[in-house]
Order: C-alpha cells, then structure tokens, then sequence
C-alpha cells in the first residue's frame, strides 16, 4: 500500500502559495500540458477537487456517451476537461485560488475518512486494472495532483515538491503502472529487470516475470537481466506525456538488455 492520505494537505498547502505569488504574466505562461497555459492547469486542479466532492455527495452526472474501450474512456474525460477548463477562464485568477484552497481542504478532509482498503469507486484504469483498491485510486490522485503543480512551477521556474516526501510516493505510483506496460512482454521465469529513478529523492523497483505475468517490487533482486536509470525530472515528464520516449531516451542510462529495458518508455501514468 502506498500511503499518500497526510500529504493532500501539504501538496495543495504549497499549490495556494505559489499561486497567490504567481505575477499575470506568470498565470498565462504556456506549460507542458500541451494547450493549458498555468491558469488553465490550476482550473483543472479546481476540477478534480469539485469531481470528488461530488462524489462524497453521492452526486453523479449520467453519462451521455457508451464507454466500451479505455479509447473511449479518453476521449470522454477528455472531452470533460476541455469543457470545464474553457468556461473557469471566465474566472479570476484570485478567485480560482479561493476556489482551490477552500475545495482543497474539504477534499483532503474527506479523503481521510476512507477505507483504504475498500474498493474504489474508479479503477485505475492507466494500470490495467478493472477494479482498485482505495488506496490506489487515492494515490493515483495524489499523483494528478502532484505532477500538474509541477507542470506550473516548471512553466514559471519555481521549485518546491521535488523532495523525497512529495516527489516519492508519485513516483511510486506511477511504477505501478509497469506490470501493465509489459503485459505483452514475455521473459523467461524470474528475470528481473532494476528500475533507478537517481538522486536522493529517488529509489530502486525491481520488475520480475513469473509464471502469472510482472510483478513490481522494492525488494532488492541481484544480477538483474537490465537496468534502467532515470533523472527525476525525466521520468514524471516522461510517465506523465510531457516529454516523447525518443527525448527520454536520451537522457536515461541502459545496461544489460536494452531491448528489454526500454519497454518501461512505454509507461504512461495518466488517462491519455
């Protein structure tokens, strides 16, 4: 279980701060999520907030579209956030960090009241799964939460959550994403290849082929078949689309079998 409930606070703490220093140039500066420029994130950051409350009120919106295929389930949260996120540019830049701060602290006080054990009321969809457990799914927003702030204060040069207490448990979800990845892998029993996301702020994953397919762990595993070194900042980029495999790969340390290793490229840990 990755554990990420006690950190909403910090997270969404640091996001008001840095908006409320953000100058009106600074809010239209144009980030890695494509077509959102600074303002437009944080109004998605509004979104996720709204969303969830709505669903701690049991209040949820029928769908208009038949969501048979993950395609179709992009295309329709796609859809979602470009409609909210073109109506809130009618909102101040003050006022839509009111609106975070105040929905920011309702949302991680509700998230503290959940069994985390229990079953999602989404799955996480980017890791193969059709049902998850709470604790994924909470993490999973922690991770929504954590690389748009960073998409800001890379956009407008702030520093301030690429820290071991902030930027570790993100990444540690985002690996969970792996065994997905390399389900069309195959390898013989028991091959392992290292995951090394460098600094102090990173750590070592080890991904291992059983019988019943991938399986991703922090146990130490000797004489892996690959390894796969990543700067942080390459890897959220990369995991999060902000940056191309073919841009990563250049950035990344291989050993062993390449071939093999670079399938972890393939990881992507958002809804796109």
């Amino acid at each position: 279980m990755i554990v990420t409930t006690h950190l909403f606070p910090i997270l969404d703490a640091k996001l008001i701060e840095l908006l409320r220093s953000l100058t009106p140039e600074e809010w239209q500066k144009p980030t890695l999520a494509k077509q959102w420029a600074v303002k437009d994130i944080a109004a998605h950051l509004l979104d996720t907030n709204v969303r969830s409350l709505a669903a701690r009120d049991n209040h949820f919106v029928r769908l208009e579209v038949n969501i048979n295929s993950y395609n179709d389930l992009v295309n329709y949260l796609n859809q979602l956030n470009a409609e909210w996120v073109t109506a809130a540019r009618r909102i101040s830049p003050q006022v839509l960090t009111d609106f975070l701060e105040d929905t920011g602290k309702q949302y991680s006080s509700y998230i503290a009241t959940l069994d985390m054990n229990a079953d999602a009321p989404y799955s996480v969809a980017w890791a193969g799964e059709e049902r998850s457990a709470m604790w994924f799914h909470v993490a999973r927003e922690y991770t929504e939460k954590w690389h748009h702030q960073q998409q800001i204060r890379q956009a407008t040069g702030k520093e301030g959550i690429m820290t071991r207490e902030l930027f570790y448990p993100c990444i540690d979800t985002f690996l969970c994403g792996l065994p997905h990845t390399y389900r069309n892998t195959t390898a013989p029993e028991g091959m392992v290849i290292k995951i090394t996301i460098d600094t102090t702020i990173g750590g070592n994953w080890y991904l291992i082929y059983k019988s019943t397919g991938w399986m991703i762990t922090k146990i130490k595993h000797e004489n892996p078949a690959a390894i796969i070194t990543f700067p942080p900042d390459v890897a959220w980029k990369l995991f999060t689309k902000g940056i191309t495999a073919q841009e990563a790969k250049q950035r990344v340390t291989f050993n062993g079998d390449e071939h093999l290793a670079k399938v972890v490229l393939d990881l992507v840990a958002v809804i796109a």
